[in-house]
């Protein structure tokens, strides 16, 4: 028979006074409270129900010195200026959750580099380590690997870092575009890059001009914007349009570029898809207003999400990956009204009558 505990009143409630009151061994009580333990349905309710009844509250810390887990994930996101980054942040936080862990959000401050970051990251005892629009050197990664705290890289990778990495397939959504553009009618073409040394925009850079090169298209344009910014993409077509011989469409590393490319365009005069068709990457949340009816590259954040959880090993009965693993996700076309057919357009003016 479970012995009845009573804790004097004024002092704290205590795992053990739990499991006198429901005649398990503390042990059962710590199961019960972590996320990812292996316990029935049945035992959890009960050391809930006694647990809230007694007013017992788990004290993580010490659960964290003992198990030397402490269920945090850090998070480190370099950028949340552009739109597709809280998007990242909110379906890694759920995924984060969902799986019985808690999430510890770092942000440089302009001019930080994330290594200097990582020390202090580092002494929350965190059981693995996301980077978004980041990155660490090699040095780094190998303290964090001496110190058994898996990193993974998200949405972008760099060659040569013994780190994990998930990113969308670039280079295949860039050959999606060159794909989309050439079957559509379009035949000036230009890519507007973004930072050189970002592997996001090599490689759609690379897909594409790659693929437009298979479909016998020698010649495409290209104009450096230097960073993934409205700004950049606004200036860059602002050159583009303004050539005697401008562009039927430009393709723009992401689509806050591609934003700045529209308004670009409607400042000069020209019409959207009508004179300049306009493709951006990402699909963040305002690409599909009215206002800009972007056609873009969908990222599958939440399939890339579901993928760093597994290399992680979180939520999963398995570990961490050991070896540096590199997942790569399609992405998927999606058209709007800022691009158009127009080869179906011609075809209806020839057509149509005097």
């Amino acid at each position: 028979m479970a012995k009845r505990a009573n804790p004097k009143a004024g002092t704290q409630v205590t795992a053990q006074d739990v499991a006198r009151t429901i005649g398990v061994s503390q042990s059962t009580i710590s199961r019960a409270f972590s996320m990812t333990a292996s316990i029935s349905e049945e035992m959890k309710h009960r050391v809930i129900k006694a647990a809230n009844k007694l007013g017992y509250q788990p004290n993580v810390i010490a659960r964290s010195l003992i198990t030397r887990q402490t269920n945090m994930v850090a998070i480190v996101m370099a950028n949340l200026v552009d739109p597709f980054y809280p998007v990242v942040l909110d379906e890694l936080v759920q995924q984060v959750q969902a799986a019985g862990f808690q999430t510890l959000l770092f942000v440089p401050s302009a001019g930080q580099k994330v290594d200097d970051i990582i020390p202090n990251l580092l002494q929350y005892q965190v059981d693995a380590i996301i980077l978004t629009s980041a990155t660490i050197s090699s040095a780094m990664a190998r303290i964090c690997a001496a110190r058994d705290t898996p990193v993974v890289s998200f949405n972008r990778y760099v060659p040569g870092l013994k780190i994990h990495a998930v990113s969308s397939d670039n280079v295949g959504g860039g050959r999606q575009v060159a794909d989309y553009l050439v079957a559509t009618g379009h035949e000036r073409l230009a890519f507007v890059a973004a930072q050189r040394d970002a592997t996001t925009n090599r490689d759609r850079r690379s897909g594409f001009l790659s693929r437009l090169k298979q479909l016998k298209i020698e010649t495409c344009l290209q104009e450096e914007g230097g960073e993934f910014s409205y700004e950049a993409g606004y200036a860059a077509a602002k050159r583009l349009l303004r050539q005697a011989k401008r562009p039927d469409a430009l393709f723009f590393a992401s689509d806050v570029m591609a934003f700045g490319g529209i308004d670009a365009a409607r400042e000069l005069g020209l019409s959207v898809p009508g004179d300049v068709s306009i493709v951006g990457y990402d699909d963040v949340p305002l690409a599909a207003l009215p206002s800009y009816a972007l056609t873009t590259i969908r990222q599958p954040v939440h399939e890339m999400a579901k993928a760093a959880m597994e290399i992680l090993g979180l939520g999963g009965e398995r570990g961490a990956a050991s070896a540096p693993e590199n997942r790569i996700v399609r992405g998927t076309l999606i058209t709007r009204s800022s691009t158009m057919d127009r080869r179906a357009a011609r075809r209806l003016r020839e057509i149509a009558p005097a």
